[in-house]
């Protein structure tokens, strides 16, 4: 800034704010807390030396991201942003896991609702081929284990999550 308002930085470090202050563009002084996060995580030699090595055209860039990992190292001191991302990792991976129980659970419906199109079975005339008469005739029953193993598809599916609940009640 350099003349009537010094910018956060200077402001809080208690320095007259230069006309070729670095920080000036990037920490208005109407946004004290910007700088003082970005400063009580980093240190503001860290950030003049970081903003010195960039371009000026990145350097905006450059202080949102630092503000952001400032914020997020506040929240969570020892993780982050990684912490974050890693909790949006497991949600995503939770709720793949719910819709993969949930279309598991829609298949196992529409195979017990579709009719079953049996052969009818064939009485042979003649009594030569009494076997496949009853392998007919007995085939059905073979047909309804989907409605049995709804259960045990539901109970397979079931996985615990990362904070010790079920994921599929």
């Amino acid at each position: 800034m350099g003349g009537n308002s010094p910018c956060a930085s200077c402001k809080l470090l208690r320095r007259r704010c230069a006309k070729g202050c670095i920080f000036a563009p990037y920490f208005p002084p109407d946004d004290p807390h910007r700088f003082a996060i970005v400063h009580k995580v980093f240190g503001a030699s860290n950030i003049s030396k970081m903003l010195q090595e960039l371009p000026v055209h990145q350097r905006a860039d450059a202080v949102n991201s630092l503000v952001y990992e400032a914020n997020a190292r506040v929240r969570d001191p020892v993780y982050g942003c990684v912490g974050a991302i890693s909790y949006l990792q497991n949600q995503v991976a939770q709720l793949q896991m719910q819709l993969a129980v949930a279309q598991a659970e829609i298949l196992c419906i529409q195979v017990q609702q579709e009719p079953m199109a049996m052969p009818s079975p064939v009485v042979p005339m003649d009594g030569s081929d009494d076997k496949s008469f009853l392998l007919h005739n007995n085939l059905p029953q073979y047909f309804n284990l989907a409605s049995n193993s709804s259960n045990v598809t539901h109970e397979s599916l079931k996985r615990e999550s990362f904070f010790g609940h079920d994921m599929v009640s």
